[in-house]
């Protein structure tokens, strides 16, 4: 099994198939099926699924059907789905001005939380970053607003909501300690690198309350590189994540190119180079 820093290691979904209608990250419909048997290859211990806004009446996250067909591919291969990047809520935020798209993201949401643990999800990612993202006290008063509507969701579930945000240490910091527990973070590398923030900072802030973290790089101010490339500092990263003694959900959402195995593989290796050297 792949580890790093004594973790298993999973990916997030489709960075092992070619690009889903040319897109860099998408729930790669049709033929996601087929990502299970490469990551028990590979070694890898799960795959975060992706709920894109596109198309998600055809995700099999969100029919009975489709979520009996996950099931499968996870007892055929031993490759579990802990988490869901639920990038629907990039296009169509909770924290929406528009009343219809806020109330239609909620009842997604909380018929996701109610059926995700049925194929063993623990934790889902929330992204409130580049359109989704949180720029205003209106717009962080409606997200508060609409998370505390669904902690009953998610405490009956046992599933965590982990925030992905693109605050500041110290507002970040100051928006969390308003949420209850099962209102976690998710702690994204490469973005931390691309925004400019202090990795101890950020980990001083709201290391307890980590759940799920996102393994890659980035350029300052930049997009994503292949691990190690980047300005993302694996040192630190390394450090801090032993010294909160995570033991949460790591997964690999590493750079990518059109078909995806050969260029992880080489990040794989300079993942395990990194730990070698700094841990």
């Amino acid at each position: 099994m792949l580890q790093f820093l004594g973790l298993n290691v999973g990916v997030m979904q489709g960075r092992l198939l070619p690009k889903y209608q040319g897109r860099y990250q998408a729930h790669p419909l049709g033929y996601w099926q087929q990502e299970f048997t490469i990551a028990e290859k590979m070694g890898f211990s799960h795959i975060e699924f992706i709920l894109d806004y596109n198309d998600a009446d055809k995700n099999p996250l969100l029919s009975p059907e489709g979520r009996a067909e996950i099931n499968t591919y996870i007892r055929d291969t031993g490759v579990k789905v802990r988490s869901i990047c639920a990038d629907y809520f990039m296009e169509a935020p909770l924290h929406s001005a528009d009343s219809v798209v806020a109330q239609t993201s909620m009842t997604v949401m909380q018929n996701l939380l109610a059926t995700s643990p049925e194929i063993g999800v623990t934790c889902i990612v929330l992204p409130c970053v580049d359109q989704s993202a949180v720029k205003t006290d209106i717009e962080k008063q409606n997200l508060i607003s609409a998370l505390l509507k669904l902690v009953a969701y998610a405490e009956k579930a046992g599933v965590t909501i982990a925030l992905e945000m693109d605050l500041n240490p110290a507002d970040f910091k100051t928006l969390i300690a308003e949420l209850p527990a099962c209102i976690s973070v998710n702690y994204d590398t490469g973005n931390s690198a691309a925004l400019g923030y202090d990795i101890t900072a950020e980990f001083d802030a709201y290391g307890s309350r980590i759940s799920d973290i996102h393994i890659k790089d980035r350029a300052l101010g930049g997009g994503s590189v292949p691990l190690g490339s980047g300005n993302t500092d694996f040192q630190a990263v390394i450090r801090e994540i032993r010294n909160i003694n995570f033991d949460g959900i790591l997964v690999m959402q590493a750079f990518r190119d059109d078909e995806g195995v050969e260029i992880l593989k080489s990040q794989i290796e300079t993942m395990k180079k990194l730990e070698d050297q700094y841990a």
